[in-house]
């Protein structure tokens, strides 16, 4: 299996809480602030993944980026959630589940953002069509500020034999396409819910149309006429996070 290079202390501290990737070595900086690797080395040790402090010269050669802060990583990749896991803890969880299906991601940056929103603003989890996912882990997980690592991701094959699933868990399906009829301030988004997201190049696909219970639109006062993957995925997970927070009230 190929590693993958993690880069900067928030993925790396995230990675190592989440202990879903096998760390083979983790590459410190020399005189490293003692409160910025101070966690690291210790987690390090308690796992028994080998350290190597090297200089600024050194740790600057071995990095892809620029803003590594004196910290990198080499691991195996994220391993997908598996479905059955997700829908066993669906059934057992309090509370209305919520989860994004994103079609269309060709950039790891993007879908980084995308997936630092999810987790702030409360989702279960994300599913991906697996043959969309050609994104660098490494590089998701960087722009996430490590919440790639700790969110469950699913890479769905079958959407039309996934959907059925959750639905029988009584999630409805809603697709944000831009000529709904209805708002997304028009919805009841308290029930449990999979957002169907589409790409700016192409959109919600025929197939995932086909299986979603209803439409919604994020209302636009001007002619702009779309928004990027991540601004519209935060927006409407916004208002989700929104309508459970006031039915609580």
């Amino acid at each position: 299996m190929a590693l993958e290079q993690l880069e900067g202390r928030i993925c790396v501290e995230a990675a190592l809480l989440a202990r879903q990737r096998k760390f083979q070595l983790i590459v410190l900086r020399q005189g490293l602030h003692e409160q910025t690797g101070q966690f690291i080395v210790a987690e390090a040790e308690r796992q028994k993944v080998p350290l190597k402090f090297v200089t600024a010269e050194e740790i600057d050669a071995m990095a892809h980026g620029k803003t590594h802060g004196g910290v990198l990583a080499l691991c195996t990749p994220k391993p997908p959630t598996q479905i059955e896991w997700l829908m066993e803890q669906i059934k057992s969880r309090h509370g209305s589940a919520a989860l994004i299906l994103l079609e269309g991601v060709d950039d790891a940056q993007n879908l980084g953002f995308t997936m630092r929103s999810a987790e702030a603003l409360g989702m279960d989890a994300v599913l991906l069509k697996k043959h969309l996912w050609d994104c660098d882990g490494a590089a998701v997980s960087r722009a996430s500020s490590g919440a790639f690592e700790r969110l469950p991701i699913v890479l769905v094959d079958q959407v039309d034999k996934i959907i059925p699933k959750f639905r029988q868990l009584g999630l409805q399906t809603l697709g944000c396409i831009a000529n709904a009829k209805r708002t997304m301030y028009e919805v009841d988004l308290i029930q449990p819910t999979i957002l169907a997201i589409g790409g700016e190049k192409r959109g919600l696909s025929a197939a995932v149309r086909e299986l979603c219970d209803g439409f919604i639109k994020i209302p636009m006062l001007s002619e702009i006429g779309s928004l990027s993957l991540s601004h519209s995925a935060s927006i409407l997970m916004a208002e989700i996070m929104r309508q459970r927070i006031a039915e609580q009230a």
